[in-house]
């Protein structure tokens, strides 16, 4: 028997006919700029000013004006966060959405090219490249192309890819990117050039188009086919772009094209928080948009409400010393709160054991971990960091990379210092030949049998026997070699040194035709061997990182491997940017590392900085800690850190300041037991308090047996 289901609508016509009360559930910033009845508007959103809910209101008010769905696009950064805005939206108006555009730019040129693929010489079924189907296509090209890798170094497929967006993206020349960007590539620019045109060819010819294509070669055809531009900027009468301040420059040609006949545009964003411009982002597109449109509406949302006024007055304090930008002011809807902390400490070794301790005091007041995050400039910054939580058992998650032994730049150094200490660690001579040039799995595992069979000292590998082994194209390669490994033989005291050997003796240059992030990687390596230096020999340092790199999440935490709620976040302020937490510590804020160093001859770099420290800081909902080190610990000896200059900037009134004291290192070779405690167990303590004139003092005593450590944390009343 056949039966008839009826689908009801999504909402009903009473529901449709609902109308928002704007006057009830906007701020007073917020309500004219979803009511503003048109043209070009700039709308500069602070930190935690509730920006989300402007644009959906905005776009549920265009509907309710009558504007039709099909002539309203709205771009954002991610397609979650346009899925977001339209779950909002719909909400809002109780209706569905269809017909109204959303998405990324890649998302909207996807469409657009889709339709109109011939104008451009492809067909409309063109298949889209993901990274890693472009870098894999990219790595085939360098074949195709007659590129020789095997007797010579030459940067590969993910490398060219980098190099390549860049140069769409910002639509900067390919030698001054390769010169002013990508220096050490700079013998490679004839090839690299034949690899790209083979690469265009073959995606012309097997209808490819990568994630550039979707914006490049949708710029393309609004310049060159008038009938799609115009067909285009007519339909989208009203025209919204979150984040505006990470467009690059293709983007904003394309949007200022869709939008130039009408010219309702609305771009919201803030321009303290533009920090990509290693993507390629355009900090002077939001910077000269009054410019570019003169006479058009500029919108402040300065209301906060994510942070106390203590915290937000110390943001405001720092970025009023950018060099340019809009005016405004982060005003708190939160009432009073504590103020930020400023603490200085002997070393690294001290920060981190301040911030685990503190970490641990704020849980035993009841804190959610996933409530706390550390922040830093560089991923390398957490290092000493991801130590001292092992130690102390402390769950934590890294969202700024993969956790520091678990990184196969990190993997590559200690397999070297491992074949030194176990010769018959078959796992860690795999690892190490590999990367020589020339040498392969099935060479790697015949040396690795002759050496075993033969029993040869570890600076003896390069017998006839071994050479027999090698290809031709990797005989030099294994020389050298086999010339580390003698030197690297007499070395075995210090793990430090030996680490900055393999780097200067062709890892380096390994790294930098193997990742894009190769300087990141090199500066891991060096704070590594940094942290190296404080053992006496390599079996102290090695024994010391297998027990540290040896406590799974499962014993930190039965919950950490399943729950987020049962970390700590660590995370670089890139990768921070957009959300919030009630606690954050932001560490080394040091003169060379936040600013970083290199930025340090280049304003515009050192602006960009600033507004990194901004971000940080406005990333913080109650307790916000600054922390630097005074003295680095270095191969060649101590450095005297000084404090950033944003730390400088800000006026001494708005934090109190900590001054560290402990009775003992933060770290010694014999502190290495990892199973004298656990995460939970931080009740066997004393607490007292005392005043010394201007200062307060709390002083922390640990009165189990075995541990006679006092730590003193001072501030200023």
């Amino acid at each position: 028997m056949q039966k008839v289901y009826k689908l009801r609508p999504s909402f009903s016509q009473n529901e449709a006919n609902y109308t928002i009360p704007y006057e009830k559930e906007l701020t007073d910033e917020q309500l004219p700029v979803v009511k503003a009845s048109g043209g070009p508007m700039l709308v500069i959103a602070g930190a935690g000013s509730g920006k989300t809910r402007a644009i959906t209101y905005r776009v549920a008010y265009l509907v309710e004006s009558g504007i039709p769905l099909r002539d309203i696009l709205l771009v954002t950064f991610t397609n979650k966060a346009a899925r977001e805005m339209l779950f909002r939206v719909e909400g809002l108006l109780r209706r569905d959405l269809k017909g109204l555009w959303a998405g990324t730019f890649h998302h909207i040129g996807n469409l657009i090219l889709r339709a109109h693929a011939e104008r451009i010489g492809f067909e409309k079924n063109f298949t889209i490249l993901d990274r890693a189907d472009s870098k894999d296509l990219i790595d085939k090209c360098i074949k195709e192309a007659g590129i020789d890798t095997k007797t010579k170094k030459f940067p590969k497929g993910n490398i060219l890819q980098d190099v390549y967006s860049y140069v769409l993206n910002t639509a900067k020349p390919f030698n001054e990117v390769i010169e002013g960007k990508y220096p050490h590539l700079f013998d490679f620019q004839a090839e690299i050039s034949k690899v790209i045109i083979v690469y265009e060819d073959t995606k012309k010819a097997q209808n490819l188009m990568d994630f550039d294509d979707l914006q490049t070669k949708l710029l393309d055809l609004l310049l060159k086919h008038e009938d799609v531009l115009a067909l285009y900027a007519e339909r989208f009468k009203h025209i919204l772009v979150d984040e505006y301040q990470d467009t690059n420059i293709i983007q904003s040609k394309i949007i200022e094209l869709l939008a130039s006949k009408y010219k309702n545009l609305m771009v919201v964003g803030d321009d303290s928080q533009s920090i990509y411009s290693f993507r390629g982002a355009e900090f002077r597109n939001i910077i000269d948009f009054p410019k570019r449109y003169p006479g058009c509406s500029i919108y402040k949302l300065e209301l906060n409400h994510r942070s106390t006024p203590e915290i937000l007055d110390l943001a405001n304090d720092s970025i009023s010393n950018a060099a340019e930008r809009f005016e405004k002011m982060l005003k708190p809807v939160r009432k009073k709160g504590v103020q930020p902390v400023l603490a200085s400490f002997k070393d690294v070794y001290q920060q981190a054991n301040f911030v685990s301790q503190r970490i641990l005091e704020l849980v035993d007041d009841g804190m959610n971990l996933s409530d706390i995050a550390v922040i830093y400039r560089s991923h390398y910054h957490c290092l000493e960091l991801q130590v001292e939580l092992t130690r102390r058992r402390i769950p934590y998650e890294v969202r700024s990379g993969m956790k520091l032994f678990e990184e196969a730049h990190i993997k590559d150094v200690l397999a070297y210092l491992k074949v030194f200490h176990n010769s018959n660690d078959n796992l860690s001579w795999a690892r190490v030949l590999r990367l020589v040039p020339g040498i392969g799995q099935k060479t790697a595992e015949k040396i690795i049998k002759t050496i075993k069979e033969n029993s040869l000292p570890i600076n003896e590998i390069i017998k006839e026997s071994i050479l027999a082994f090698v290809p031709k194209n990797g005989r030099d390669s294994f020389m050298k070699f086999q010339a580390l490994i003698k030197v690297l033989s007499q070395m075995t005291s210090s793990p430090s040194t030996m680490m900055s050997t393999i780097v200067e003796n062709g890892y380096a240059d390994y790294l930098r035709m193997s990742y894009p992030n190769a300087g990141m990687r090199i500066d891991e390596i060096e704070e590594l061997g940094n942290y190296a230096s404080e053992y006496e020999n390599l079996e102290k340092f090695l024994s010391a990182l297998a027990l540290l790199g040896g406590v799974s999440a499962e014993e930190i935490s039965p919950n950490a491997a399943t729950s987020e709620k049962e970390a700590v976040v660590l995370t670089t302020v890139h990768q921070a940017k957009g959300l919030e937490w009630k606690v954050v510590f932001v560490i080394w804020l040091a003169e060379g590392r936040f600013p970083s160093y290199l930025t340090f001859n280049n304003a515009k770099e050192l602006e960009e900085e600033r507004r990194l420290f901004y971000v940080a800081s406005t990333r913080s909902k109650d307790q916000l800690y600054l922390t630097y080190p005074v003295v680095y610990h270095s191969r060649e000896g101590e450095i005297v850190m000084k404090a950033s200059r944003f730390v400088k900037e800000i006026s001494e009134h708005r934090y109190d300041k900590w001054l560290v004291e402990s009775e003992s290192p933060a770290f010694s070779d014999n502190s290495s037991n990892i199973g004298s405690g656990s995460f939970g167990e931080q009740q066997e303590e004393t607490i007292t308090w005392e005043d010394y004139g201007n200062f307060k003092e709390v002083k922390v005593e640990n009165n189990k047996k075995n541990d006679s450590r006092e730590d003193k944390f001072f501030w200023e009343k």
